[in-house]
């Protein structure tokens, strides 16, 4: 027979593991397979099938990110309100997988453009009304374990997708290939739709009001952490940087093509890393009580600044190349899955949708920051000068998160009086 520690440990795990939390984690599974192809087969669809020169690649990536980043902006403000989330949810996961699927009929590259920017506008609006959702059906005290799955799903995905595409490159070729995530896409908003029907329906029938409202937001401790993130996003580079380091690195003694594959493989081991440490760090997180989110954060970034100082000092050995992409995608699994829990915490319940878009947007400047930053210095300088900087960055916000984890002077106090 089971004892009592086995039978309570099944018992917490069926109430943060329900059917909508289940829901929602293959939603992000599903539509980050969708998403995955597409932009795993963008490069060649632009220059290959449409003869587009490499720089149109980087116009339209950088025009869509910023467009992205601007429609989670307005998508918190629209998710604040428990009926609009639902329905943002809805049409984002559909809008995106119809788009993205679309641009394998582009005919010219304006057309994939216009195709990619509004599937990354749609990608945006969805990701606070979807993480909203999930604080709407999980107690608080398995905050961490319920983002941490959804994130898990979400780096399964990033693995499979780009796999998926390249299956069905080899079998259809691109264009079909493209085509066919709309498969994926379109279950993923299923599943989301079968989340949100085992979510309790909310009980006013009264709209919120569409308006920002920043300053409740930053009230109190969350804003004090959103500082800290500000400064972790800052120095958080777009991941196709370690790549290029590890591909440079290894070129000469393996040439261009095989570092290359190489590179792509050590990339996949960092998002198998991060998917596996996203539920323990969830886990640990609950664990840790209300300072649990603000450790785990602490703990991913001085992960991440592990990683970018090796990648400063490191050399062009695979073995060694590996320890900073595992560091980074242990890393990456803490710091979203703390970041997320945080926010759904600390966060007023009738605000969580701005909370969240607010999140979603201070991670998008901060990437762009960062990766504009380090590719001048990268040129200007050299790769090490780079990471150096992005380990500076690293080190400030690791500094700030444990400050913010100490206990407030008044709280201890009060606790010494018990």
């Amino acid at each position: 027979m089971p004892d009592a520690t086995e039978t309570a440990t099944a018992s917490d795990h069926e109430k943060w593991l329900t059917p909508g939390v289940k829901g929602i984690g293959s939603a992000s599974l599903l539509a980050d397979v969708g998403h995955e192809i597409p932009t795993a087969l963008l490069p060649s669809l632009l220059t290959s099938t449409l003869g587009a020169p490499a720089a149109a690649l980087g116009v339209i990536e950088g025009v869509s990110d910023a467009l992205a980043g601007a429609a989670r902006f307005g998508g918190g403000v629209l998710a604040d309100d428990p009926a609009r989330r639902r329905k943002v949810a809805v049409g984002g996961y559909a809008a995106t997988a119809v788009l993205g699927a679309a641009t394998a009929g582009a005919t010219a590259i304006w057309q994939v453009g216009l195709l990619r920017a509004a599937a990354w506008t749609a990608r945006g609006l969805r990701v606070p009304a979807r993480n909203a959702l999930l604080a709407d059906i999980v107690p608080a005290k398995s905050y961490g374990r319920a983002y941490g799955f959804e994130r898990m799903m979400d780096n399964l995905g990033a693995i499979f997708g780009p796999l998926l595409a390249l299956g069905l490159v080899a079998w259809l070729g691109v264009q079909w290939a493209i085509g066919l995530s709309l498969i994926p896409g379109l279950l993923a908003a299923v599943a989301i739709v079968y989340a949100i029907r085992r979510t309790p329906r909310p009980t006013s029938r009264d709209k919120v009001p569409l308006r920002i409202r920043l300053r409740p937001v930053l009230r109190g401790e969350l804003g004090k952490l959103m500082v800290a993130v500000a400064a972790f996003e800052v120095g958080n580079v777009a991941a196709t940087m370690l790549i290029l380091r590890a591909s440079d690195l290894l070129a000469p003694e393996h040439g261009t093509q095989t570092a290359t594959t190489i590179a792509l493989g050590l990339y996949t081991a960092y998002n198998v890393a991060a998917a596996l440490a996203s539920v323990p760090a969830g886990r640990l997180s609950d664990r840790l009580g209300a300072r649990g989110p603000v450790l785990v954060l602490a703990g991913g970034v001085a992960a991440f600044a592990a990683a970018y100082a090796l990648f400063a000092a490191t050399g062009a050995t695979i073995a060694i190349l590996a320890v900073p992409f595992l560091l980074a995608g242990i890393g990456i699994g803490a710091v979203e899955t703390a970041q997320h829990s945080a926010v759904a915490a600390l966060a007023p319940k009738d605000l969580r949708g701005s909370a969240f878009g607010l999140l979603a947007t201070v991670q998008s400047l901060g990437n762009l920051a960062a990766s504009a930053v380090a590719g001048i210095l990268w040129t200007a300088i050299s790769p090490t000068a780079a990471f150096i900087y992005l380990t500076a960055w690293m080190l400030l916000a690791l500094a700030g998160l444990l400050l913010a984890a100490r206990p407030r002077a008044n709280t201890t106090r009060s606790m010494r009086r018990r």
